[in-house]
């Protein structure tokens, strides 16, 4: 017999993010019917893709460490390519997640609930991704562990504090930490959903990552309290990863980095790239795992408009750049905004400020944020205008330094293509196998939103109402 809570539909009048009127059991039954069975004919075909994708990518760097760097198109004059471009860019994608659960939970934005899941784990995988470049960019690799701080035996031997390496050693790893303790913590009710429902070896492993979660009122009363003292930790890291890593070219007095406006420029291009990477993934998982009644129109189109606004600031760090190469008089400056244009990389420069400047402007129009097709081209060039950006502020900068007679101009190898697409085998194998053995969607946060109208957390007389509307017991047996 069903429980009683969970007959709870929704009121039209408390405008939910859920379309359809959705039992709470009903939300356990479409989110975890698609971790049950045999996966689709689309899932494979995305995992083959992938995986080929990382086997190419896994033999690229296992090539490396015998051969060293110089298989990249690394110059004189060009020391940081595609590799370092490939970081950022991965850096850049991992900032959405914090952003959606983090900043979004503390300031109480509902629409948030059908995306923060995918979105954490996003965040992890970019990271992971982001990792291994500065790692391959060391040409010894294995020396790795000279950028860690720890107590050794080395005597005065200690990193070098004022290296970028260490920074991003620093940075990545603390924000990894706690993007991981972040996304696991919010993912504990929803294994236990899924261990009362599953059984056997299922059942098992969901019992054991679940922690004996009970439901209870004490409960939630502790759980909510750590996921609100996370979220406080974990926004600010949001604005200081990004700085630390657009640190590494704002402390140089190479033309085109040296200047402070790159970390709010670097925030607000991270969270754009984010934004849009997710939407793309949300989109597609929409489609193939029939989540069109969580993953609404309504989400989709509050992402549209975060997109736009991050979009006009990007834009604004673009003009702002120009406008202090001019005011400055550096004729250095004014020297590689020009070639920035006019050199052998001025197409670069177009496909950069096209798709961040230019395309985005037309989610102005509600009638675009709504249609599917035009919002999954939009964050497609969106990825690759950001790719782009890094690429340009990078190279063209390394390029055009103060010395014309040490210009060189910089050609890929196969293997800078390799890498680069072994990084992306390597996003996308991981985010499938997480679609295809824990919820993309969170299962508790959805039925909060069916039971209470999408009140935010905190604001119903007692914790048990959040416990109520998660059931993880009750909601097996009705289902």
């Amino acid at each position: 017999m069903q429980s009683s809570a969970a007959a709870v539909d929704v009121d039209p009048a408390d405008q939910s993010w859920v379309e359809g009127n959705k039992t709470l059991g009903q939300v356990t039954k479409d989110i975890g019917d698609h971790l049950d069975g045999k996966p689709g004919e689309w899932w494979w075909i995305g995992f083959g893709i992938s995986l080929l994708a990382l086997g190419l990518g896994g033999f690229c760097i296992v090539y490396l460490m015998f051969t060293g760097i110089g298989c990249f198109g690394l110059n004189k004059t060009i020391g940081w390519a595609f590799e370092i471009t490939n970081f950022v860019f991965w850096v850049g994608i991992g900032h959405a997640g914090t952003l959606i659960s983090a900043i979004l939970y503390l300031l109480r934005q509902r629409w948030r609930t059908a995306v923060n899941r995918s979105a954490e784990a996003m965040t992890l995988i970019a990271v992971m991704c982001a990792g291994l470049f500065p790692l391959m960019h060391m040409g010894r690799p294995w020396f790795f562990f000279y950028l860690a701080p720890y107590p050794n035996t080395r005597g005065s031997l200690w990193m070098n504090f004022r290296s970028p390496l260490v920074w991003d050693m620093l940075a990545i790893s603390t924000y990894f930490t706690v993007s991981l303790v972040f996304w696991y913590l919010g993912l504990i009710p929803d294994l236990a959903t899924l261990r009362d429902r599953a059984k056997g070896v299922k059942k098992f492993i969901y019992g054991i990552f679940s922690f004996g979660w009970d439901g209870s009122s004490r409960t939630w009363k502790h759980y909510e309290l750590v996921y609100l003292i996370l979220a406080g930790l974990a926004t600010p890291l949001v604005l200081s990863v990004h700085s630390v890593v657009s640190s590494d070219f704002a402390t140089s007095l190479i033309p085109g980095w040296h200047t402070t406006i790159f970390p709010p420029y670097f925030v607000a291009g991270a969270i754009f790239s984010g934004f849009a990477m997710v939407l793309t993934l949300m989109l597609v998982a929409r489609k193939t795992m029939h989540f069109e009644e969580y993953i609404t129109l309504r989400h989709i189109e509050a992402m549209t408009k975060v997109m736009l606004l991050t979009s006009m600031i990007v834009g604004l760090a673009y003009m702002t750049e120009f406008f202090i190469a001019w005011y400055s008089g550096d004729r250095y400056e004014q020297q590689h905004f020009l070639v920035r244009f006019l050199g052998p990389y001025g197409w670069w420069a177009f496909i950069m400020y096209g798709c961040n400047m230019v395309i985005p402007q037309v989610l102005w129009f509600k009638a675009v944020r709504r249609n599917l097709l035009l919002v999954f081209i939009i964050t497609l060039s969106t990825n690759v205008g950001m790719w782009f950006e890094r690429w340009v502020i990078i190279v063209s900068s390394l390029q055009t330094d103060f010395l014309p007679s040490s210009w060189e101009h910089y050609h890929p190898t196969p293997f800078d293509y390799g890498v680069t697409l072994g990084s992306f085998g390597l996003f996308f194998t991981v985010f499938l196998l997480f679609a295809r053995f824990l919820p993309m969607i969170a299962i508790a946060e959805i039925k909060h939103e069916v039971a209470h109208g999408g009140a935010p957390h905190g604001e119903h007389e007692a914790h048990g109402a959040h416990a109520a509307a998660a059931l993880p017991r009750a909601e097996a047996e009705a289902v």
